[in-house]
């Protein structure tokens, strides 16, 4: 009897493994996807600054237009 109690000791045990090795997988996958959500960001950023920086760029094309007229 007490052979068969401590196979299965050993299979809750194997399996508490498993459960924690599938858990370290999912947490693994989540921070990749974290990360992916944060480059996605930065590069929603950086398209922002080069529209700031395309306006600013007309912004100032109108002023010579008004200066050459002045």
């Amino acid at each position: 009897p007490g052979q068969r109690e401590r196979e299965r000791e050993r299979e809750r045990e194997r399996e508490r493994e498993r459960e924690r090795e599938r858990e370290d997988k999912r947490e693994r996958e989540r921070e990749r996807e974290r990360e992916r959500e944060r480059e996605r960001e930065r590069e929603r950023e950086r398209d922002r600054e080069r529209e700031r920086e395309r306006e600013r760029e007309r912004e100032r094309e109108r002023e010579r237009e008004r200066e050459r007229y002045v």
